[in-house]
């Protein structure tokens, strides 16, 4: 007999819920919801969210409306203890049998390995799901991720924004909840302007096209959001433009909107003579307007928005977000036009007037210690260090511009176009608009190599600081973003292949301080907090941390070098040979960590006469060259690949060869033999520790 169904709905109306955060809402309170009918055991055929700026709804179809029956087997005392010697049942048996509602002699016997045990054998009934919904959802509500809870009148109920309504659907019947003070119903409500009006929803399948038809709002977050893609793309073909569609705006936008209306406006050409991404900005972050190109690229006078409302007369909407516009285009232009007046360098002293970290002095003074920096790591890796130096010098000027300070994005890009402006030497403006990159995961990195050697003396000053006045990142907390600092060092070096030792490095920068609190362990510490980033780089890359870990053993300090040997290591791991090379590592380990007498200068093959140590013998001159050769240019995989020759003979050795042998001469060689086996492979990575 099949499990009988019905379909369920609920959906929770507020006020305007936070943009930025309703796909995060929606999808932590699906998930929620799904996780605690799975505990629940309750089936389903399908789950749909919903969400939009006034509501979260969920429907679930074809919902189990009872739980399975459940039959359980309780394990009470043993049976020689539920009985005494006459037969009467003891009070164990009676405890056991009052605790599970019946008598001792309904009880049972299951007999075990371990002797025979009473048992209560019998079925749970399983619950109405109508009884246990109003707690699954109360419960997905109260742990939804809302950072900080309002309440509101003279509630003391607390959630994201003030709650209005309740929809709960059992099928075509109102599930009974209770929630914020409120009792839900069958109706949800439409558009705050095209339908203020309660809606009946008569099942749960009907609730998004009746949203739809008679309530002007498009409830579905990813169809809402294609369609306000595909409006504006085919208003941009009207217009023969192209509309740049940034994910995360369309996202906001979306969210913002529950009768999305793509509209399109113009603003006055000679805004154009001001730097596009400046304009952009106050397109995206401050009007949530799309910005558009031409064929070639370059920025036009024409901007798209998508409106919550479907005017009669559109010609009003456009016109009133053209209005809005045009004084923060007009900004931006004075901004820029102001700024130009004074050049880059005349605002140096400025910087002295701005606190990078109290303990570690003014911007200027950071300037000055990256600036050094610069020049020492330009010289290392044939850069120029003059224009190193100036564009590190330079990096942090446009901080005190009036179009950063009104554009915070801009940081950098404001340099890079005034640094043209005021005539610096090519390669400078490069520098000062790539100092951020990468800025976060994925991001494009610097340029030129100048710009990469400013990006990593400015990240490299930064944590040497900050750890070296003992403010080590710690759990969650980064306020320095020290991490992501890390990783831009990380993949500057590895990425851009500078050869580079960031032992060195660190040392340069802590020099560029003089005294920090934290001197003697500061380099230290910094070294082994960048280099543990690379655990997370692997992990994403799908690399066995373990294999990681194989390298870092050897305490190497060349980011560049340990990106090679983990990717030979990588590669070897999944040989044939991998699994046996890496078990007789850790046996010559283990083996040699008993050599307490030390070993042998140079081996003595008169002693070593096995055929099997013989053999082993007899491939080390060879090997030592091959391998030698493939470490030198850093080509890791062939080392290991000419290493996997030795799986035979090293498996021969351990079967044929007593290595501990009473001779303590004899013991010795064999030891030596064994350490310059392992010694090949330590020119690579420690191998003992891959998990095969």
């Amino acid at each position: 007999m099949s499990q009988a169904t019905r379909d369920f709905l609920f959906e929770l109306g507020t006020e305007e819920l936070p943009p930025k955060s309703l796909r995060t809402l929606s999808a932590a309170f699906e998930q929620q919801v799904v996780q605690a009918l799975a505990a629940a055991d309750l089936s389903y055929t399908a789950v749909r969210s919903y969400a939009a700026p006034r509501r979260l709804a969920i429907e679930i179809t074809a919902l189990q409306v009872q739980q399975a029956d459940r039959t359980f087997n309780r394990r009470g005392p043993a049976l020689q203890a539920a009985y005494d010697k006459d037969g009467n049942p003891t009070k164990a048996a009676e405890g056991f049998a009052r605790s599970c509602g019946i008598s001792v002699a309904e009880l049972g016997v299951e007999k075990t390995d371990k002797g025979d045990y009473l048992v209560h054998e019998g079925t749970e009934p399983g619950q109405q799901t109508t009884a246990l919904l109003p707690n699954i959802i109360e419960q997905a509500l109260n742990q939804l991720p809302v950072a900080k809870r309002m309440r509101w009148g003279a509630h003391r109920y607390e959630f994201v924004r003030p709650v209005k309504w309740l929809l709960a659907l059992w099928g075509e019947d109102v599930l009974p909840l209770a929630l914020f003070g409120l009792q839900s119903s069958n109706t949800t409500r439409g558009h705050r302007i095209h339908a203020p009006v309660a809606l009946p929803i008569t099942k749960p399948s009907d609730y998004h096209q009746v949203l739809a038809e008679k309530g002007f709002v498009l409830a579905d977050f990813a169809a809402r959001k294609a369609k306000i893609e595909e409006d504006l793309l085919a208003l941009a073909r009207q217009h023969e433009v192209t509309v740049l569609l940034d994910d995360a705006l369309l996202d906001e936008v979306n969210s913002l909107n529950e009768w999305p209306v793509a509209l399109s406006g113009q603003f006055d050409e000679r805004f154009l003579d001001v730097p596009a991404e400046a304009l952009m900005s106050s397109m995206q972050e401050h009007q949530k307007y799309f910005p558009a190109v031409d064929a070639s690229g370059k920025l036009v006078a024409r901007f798209f928005f998508i409106a919550n409302i479907a005017s009669k007369d559109p010609s009003v909407v456009i016109h009133g977000n053209e209005k809005v516009i045009r004084p923060r285009l007009s900004d931006a232009a004075f901004f820029w036009e102001t700024d130009q007046k004074t050049p880059l360098e005349d605002r140096l002293p400025r910087l002295e007037q701005i606190v990078f970290q109290k303990q570690l002095g003014t911007l200027r003074e950071k300037s000055s210690r990256v600036e050094t920096l610069a020049g020492l790591i330009a010289q290392r890796v044939g850069a120029d260090a003059v224009v190193a130096q100036r564009g590190a010098k330079l990096a942090k000027t446009d901080l005190v511009t009036d179009l950063v300070f009104e554009f915070a994005d801009l940081q950098g890009l404001a340099g890079y176009y005034y640094a043209q402006k005021d005539g610096e030497a090519a390669g400078v403006p490069e520098v000062i608009r790539d100092q951020y990159r990468p800025a976060f995961a994925g991001d494009a990195l610097p340029e030129t190599l100048e710009g990469c050697v400013v990006a990593l003396a400015d990240r490299l000053d930064t944590l040497t600081g900050i750890f070296g006045i003992g403010l080590k990142p710690t759990g969650t907390k980064d306020p320095y973003a020290l991490r992501r600092a890390a990783l831009g060092v990380l993949r500057i070096l590895v990425e851009r292949e500078l050869e580079l030792d960031l032992a060195e490095l660190l040392a340069l920068s802590r020099q560029q301080y003089g005294n920090l609190p934290e001197s003697a362990t500061v380099e230290q510490d910094v070294l082994s907090y960048v280099l543990e980033r690379f655990r997370a780089w692997y992990q994403d890359a799908d690399i066995d941390t373990d294999v990681f870990y194989a390298v870092r053993a050897l305490n190497i300090s060349e980011p560049l070098d340990i990106q090679r040997r983990v990717m030979g290591v990588s590669a070897f791991k999944h040989s044939t040979a991998a699994a046996s090379l890496a078990e007789a590592n850790k046996r010559v380990a283990n083996l040699l960590s008993k050599a307490t007498d030390g070993l042998p200068a140079r081996l003595d093959a008169a002693l070593l006469q096995e055929p099997a140590e013989q053999a082993l013998l007899s491939m080390l001159p060879q090997l030592e060259g091959d391998v030698g050769a493939a470490v030198g240019n850093g080509d890791y995989e062939s080392a290991l690949k000419a290493l996997s020759a030795l799986k035979g003979p090293l498996d021969q050795f351990f079967s044929d060869v007593m290595v501990m042998a009473d001779d303590a001469a004899l013991r010795a060689q064999r030891l030596a033999l064994l350490a310059n086996v392992r010694q090949l492979f330590l020119q690579v990575a420690d191998i003992s520790l891959l998990q095969v």
